[in-house]
């Protein structure tokens, strides 16, 4: 992989006539050591957010030693570029072939399960072939949170509801070597607060039950930087949610873990596109909502973007954007700012996709293709760096 400066480097040498995928190792590797050195537990990348075997390595390399799998093929890939990771299956809905695979063929010892009908399925699919169940499972229960403090949902789909949740623990702990309670907040969560409610619903479903708890598994949704979206620093994440975790009756040993995504990859990548056609205020580029820029269309991410010619004077304008298929669908309403002047040729980087981004791109339309390179600069916006981006005090929960 060829290495440049950054993004105005690689158009001057390479002009290119497709996107480009600018990747930063340096960023990554500081966001992994950040979450492996400072938060008050076990931090576990979710592997969905970004599965590329580069991003992978090196999250290895610098503390990440627990991976989120979510399919058969994401505990393969992993399983096959790190041989001695920790994968954990977290997916509440599995079929019973990508149970025995994972328990038998690549060691997967934990499983997520909000229903009685998963716990049956990993209890008879990860079976001795003499008829014992097996003795080593270490079991998560799903529990459904709110996810009103972030920015996309995630309480829809997955998670015992908490009215539900004492006979499935109950049940799970028969058959768990070892028993955990997590949750998900939602992607993008811009206040630790979300934390502190999903604990306190935590703290229920475990009075209710009456089990031993041996880990709690906050999830996911800690944030990155977007445009209007600055969130608290990560430290204050960290020190609130370690806080509630210590007050929680669970068992004096119990663990606490993590699945950073976004968190850990958004830093990793930006993404330069050239702009084909101008129509008012709407630009045409060459990359979109069937490719990297999927969540600009469908769910109106605003990903940061800056121009790349030197030769751009006007005040900044706001833009929306059009993909490359025939898909009157791939468009992106931004807005964008840039330079009022920028035209048809001009070069954009889009900042932010390391998470979700590449991750995302098809071959529809033919279109999707894409070099990757690496570059050294610094991300275009960065929790790591030792910034405050808000006071303390602008905190939903205050620090007691």
């Amino acid at each position: 992989m060829h290495t440049f400066l950054d993004a105005r480097s690689v158009v001057r040498e390479l002009a290119p006539d497709e996107p480009v995928i600018l990747n930063r190792p340096h960023a990554a590797a500081r966001a992994a050591r950040f979450f492996a050195e400072k938060f008050p537990g076990k931090p576990m990348y979710a592997v969905k957010a970004n599965p590329s075997p580069d991003l992978l390595q090196i999250l290895w390399d610098n503390g990440i030693t627990h991976f989120d799998v979510a399919s058969i093929s994401e505990v393969r890939l992993v399983r096959e570029l790190l041989p001695q990771a920790t994968l954990c299956f977290m997916h509440p809905v599995k079929t019973a072939r990508a149970i025995t695979e994972a328990y038998r063929e690549h060691g997967v010892r934990t499983f997520s399960l909000d229903t009685l009908e998963e716990l049956e399925k990993i209890v008879e699919a990860t079976r001795a072939d003499d008829g014992e169940i097996a003795r080593d499972l270490r079991l998560c229960v799903r529990l459904r949170v709110s996810s009103e403090y972030s920015e996309l949902s995630l309480a829809a789909k997955f998670g015992v509801d908490l009215a539900d949740a004492a006979p499935l623990l109950q049940a799970t702990r028969q058959v768990a070597d070892w028993l955990g309670l997590c949750f998900h907040v939602g992607s993008q969560a811009m206040t630790p607060f979300a934390y502190v409610q999903a604990l306190e619903r935590t703290r229920a479903a475990i009075a209710d039950s009456g089990v031993v708890i041996d880990m709690i598994d906050v999830g996911g949704g800690f944030p990155s930087v977007y445009p209007d979206m600055e969130p608290p620093p990560l430290e204050d994440y960290f020190q609130i949610i370690h806080r509630n975790f210590e007050a929680l009756p669970i068992a004096y040993n119990a663990e606490l873990w993590c699945e950073p995504g976004r968190a850990l990859s958004a830093e990793y990548s930006s993404m330069i596109v050239r702009v084909e056609k101008r129509r008012g205020e709407e630009l045409y580029i060459n990359d979109g909502a069937y490719g990297a820029l999927f969540d600009a269309a469908h769910v109106e991410w605003r990903f940061p973007v800056r121009a790349l010619e030197d030769d751009l004077v006007q005040p900044f304008s706001d833009f929306a954007f059009y993909g490359p298929t025939c898909d009157d669908a791939d468009f992106m309403k931004g807005p964008f700012l840039l330079p009022a002047d920028i035209q048809a040729g001009d070069y954009i980087e889009v900042g932010m996709l390391g998470a979700y981004g590449a991750a995302m791109k098809t071959r529809f339309n033919g279109f999707g293709a894409a070099e990757a390179v690496t570059v050294t600069d610094e991300p275009m916006a960065s929790l790591y760096t030792g910034e405050r981006a808000l006071p303390l005090s602008d905190n939903v929960v205050s620090l007691r």
